[in-house]
């Protein structure tokens, strides 16, 4: 089968482990497409849905979306990144907005006639982000169920129990990123061990051994679901 994975940084795997290359040799039967693409929210999923999934004419579509939502709705100091990079009407996805982003993307895809599969995103940043998420996961999968679309959660899958205090998240984080991007940055054992954190470098970004850890449960997944 042709099989698009549709995402956001953690798809995209530009930035950090790949889950996406450590998957094809687990896949090899099927051909994988990546359209991920970073600092996205569900908003911009439904944006590009024509030209980078359905014009491919796939089998499949393994979605997984949700953590820039939920991080343009509780560190409001992101939001001048996703109003003016990403086109987000005030720069956040409310709840609602993602419930509805969801329903919609969700739909669509069943209207094609595809198979689809829904991945709910890990964190480990802090408080405030990892319990935003888990709403959001928390919406998502309740419209997945609606729409018989199995849910994978990779939150419990990398669960790792209570996370620190850390400062809010805010443009200069996402500049850095961005930097570090351009530069080809790659020190992640460095950035981890400072950070403090267990499956990412920067508490939202897989460290190469968590990718090819979740790209193994994603692969049992979708041959299960």
């Amino acid at each position: 089968m042709k099989l698009v994975f549709l995402g956001d940084s953690l798809t995209w795997g530009g930035y950090g482990g790949s889950y996406f290359n450590a998957l094809k040799p687990l896949l090899p039967e099927h051909e994988l497409i990546n359209a991920g693409d970073g600092g996205n929210t569900v908003l911009n999923l439904l944006r590009r849905l024509d030209d980078d999934v359905l014009s491919h004419q796939p089998d499949g579509v393994f979605v997984m979306i949700g953590g820039n939502d939920a991080i343009s709705y509780i560190q409001p100091q992101t939001r001048q990144y996703y109003r003016q990079v990403q086109k987000i009407p005030d720069g956040v996805v409310t709840p609602d907005q993602f419930a509805q982003g969801c329903r919609e993307l969700l739909t669509h895809l069943q209207l094609a006639h595809l198979l689809v599969w829904f991945g709910l995103p890990p964190s480990e940043y802090n408080p405030d982000v990892v319990a935003t998420m888990k709403h959001y996961n928390a919406l998502a999968a309740e419209t997945a169920r609606a729409l018989s679309i199995p849910t994978l959660d990779l939150m419990a899958a990398f669960d790792t129990g209570a996370v620190p205090e850390r400062p809010p998240l805010d443009m200069s984080y996402i500049l850095t990123i961005g930097s570090r991007t351009k530069s080809g940055w790659k020190d992640f054992a460095t950035e981890q061990a400072a950070g403090g954190f267990d499956f990412t470098f920067d508490g939202l970004h897989f460290t190469p051994e968590s990718a090819v850890r979740a790209a193994e449960v994603i692969a049992d997944f979708i041959a299960s679901a």
